[in-house]
C-alpha cells in the first residue's frame, strides 16, 4: 500500500505504481506521447466520471505535468475537478486498477464509477 502523504492543492501527481502501470500501457502502443486524464459529465448516479486516453498530439490549451519521463495532459476544464489529485495503481485481492485520491470529491456512487464534487 502506498501512503499518500504529500498534498499540492494546485498539482496533479502519480504514485510510482501508477507511473509504472501507465508507462507500460503507453509503451505497448505503437505511438503516443503521453496520457490524458479528463473529467466528463455522465448520466450515472453522481454526475462526473474520470476518463483516461492516449495522447497522440497535445492541444494548445493543455496543462502538461511530467512524472519522471511520463507526460500527463489535462485540459483546463477538467483540471478544475482534478486539482490536488494523486493517482495510484492498486491491487486489492484479484482486482487491480487506477485509484484517484481527489480532495474535490464530496461523494462517490455505490458502484464507484461516478462522483460528485464540492461546488
Amino acid at each position: 500500500m502506498v501512503e499518500i502523504s504529500s498534498f499540492n492543492p494546485n498539482g496533479f501527481t502519480l504514485t510510482e505504481a501508477a507511473e509504472d502501470h501507465l508507462r507500460k500501457n503507453l509503451n505497448s502502443k505503437s505511438s503516443g506521447i503521453g496520457i490524458r486524464f479528463s473529467v466528463e459529465e455522465t448520466s450515472g448516479c453522481s454526475g462526473y466520471s474520470y476518463s483516461l486516453d492516449y495522447v497522440e498530439q497535445s492541444a494548445e490549451e493543455d496543462l502538461i505535468f511530467e512524472s519522471n519521463d511520463l507526460k500527463v495532459f489535462i485540459d483546463p476544464g477538467s483540471f478544475v475537478y482534478l486539482k490536488g489529485t494523486k493517482v495510484d495503481f492498486v491491487t486489492e485481492g484479484v482486482n487491480e486498477g487506477i485509484k484517484f485520491h481527489n480532495p474535490n470529491v464530496k461523494a462517490v456512487c455505490g458502484c464507484g464509477e461516478s462522483f460528485e464534487v464540492n461546488t
